[in-house]
């Protein structure tokens, strides 16, 4: 779940009690009538065809995800409190499923294509069989969310993943992905399109992020520059006095949100111009490694080699989590 005001209460430093069993459904919202694309299995790669135009123009990318909470801790020796942060994102991920990826294309002002400006894709996930947090279920299917019709018609993450690296969305240069408090995000992304489980230490996970994802602004980090802002996505929405479009706590709607808020913060703080050097490639609440590992280096500058040093501790997991059948 990509519930961030939770996230920043802390809620991620608490283990979640898993669930199983079968929950009920929400009800349906019409995204579609807010602008907003939703794409199943059947029509994944009609859409995607689509985003290869759209992303020419249009290179700014707002993401968000939704997943099915927190449901372990890892249980070791740490470097740091990041290192410690880290590893909590990692077994996570490789445990969960994402349920939810939200895409906003907007231009270098902001402005989003006509039509539909935002992709919310659906993917395959079953409350039967997958493992997930109950409170994060619950607050999803309050959202609208419908995990029988991702059950019966979500996306396979393999057919996601291989349209994905053909798209021109990644793996690209000149594409700027926008998110807010992104790292287990951009942990789900890593996830599907390389269809492993992440790195065990973190600065290899932030090289992988740099190869696939070269650009990355992380609205919570560019707030530490923004006087009296602060809070969560919505909190920060309603300060710089932005209109939500569709159902919150749906990756849609959250990551056109996501996109209005850099483009307003953008002019509000930093007078339509962000010095990379300082903000590109750092993720909030995760370590330095990503400009370490010369994401977005200034230009004119000999790009630092990291110091990271690996690990010698296994991290083991704590999670009260039974095997699906």
């Amino acid at each position: 779940m990509s519930d961030h005001e939770e996230e920043e209460n802390g809620k991620n430093d608490a283990l979640s009690a898993p669930h199983n069993g079968p929950l009920g459904n929400g009800s349906m919202i019409d995204n579609e009538a807010c602008g907003i694309r939703d794409v199943w299995a059947k029509n994944l790669y009609d859409e995607f065809k689509v985003i290869r135009q759209v992303v020419q123009k249009y290179p700014f990318i707002a993401m968000d995800t939704e997943f099915p909470g927190v449901v372990a801790r890892p249980i070791g020796e740490f470097r740091s409190s990041s290192d410690y942060q880290f590893q909590l994102l990692r077994c996570n991920v490789d445990l969960l499923k994402i349920i939810q990826l939200g895409l906003t294309f907007l231009d270098d002002n902001g402005k989003t294509p006509p039509g539909y400006s935002t992709w919310q894709f659906n993917f395959k996930f079953s409350l039967s069989e997958d493992m997930f947090a109950q409170d994060s279920i619950e607050l999803l299917q309050n959202s609208g969310i419908q995990f029988k019709k991702h059950e019966e018609d979500g996306i396979d993450p393999l057919d996601f993943a291989e349209l994905l690296i053909t798209s021109g969305i990644i793996l690209n240069d000149d594409v700027k992905w926008l998110s807010f408090h992104s790292g287990y995000d951009f942990g789900y992304l890593l996830k599907i399109t390389t269809d492993q489980n992440l790195p065990t230490d973190e600065s290899e996970f932030f090289e992988l992020l740099r190869l696939y994802f070269p650009s990355i602004y992380d609205i919570k980090y560019l707030m530490k520059s923004c006087k009296n802002l602060k809070g969560g996505l919505q909190e920060v929405a309603d300060q710089l006095e932005l209109q939500r479009i569709g159902p919150q706590h749906q990756a849609g709607s959250d990551s056109l949100l996501t996109g209005s808020a850099f483009f307003k913060m953008r002019e509000m703080f930093f007078e339509d111009n962000i010095d990379d050097a300082k903000y590109c490639g750092h993720l909030y609440g995760l370590g330095a490694s990503y400009i370490m590992n010369g994401n977005c280096p200034p230009e004119n500058t000999t790009e630092p080699t990291s110091t990271a040093t690996t690990s010698s501790t296994t991290t083991s997991l704590q999670t009260t989590t039974s095997s699906s059948s």
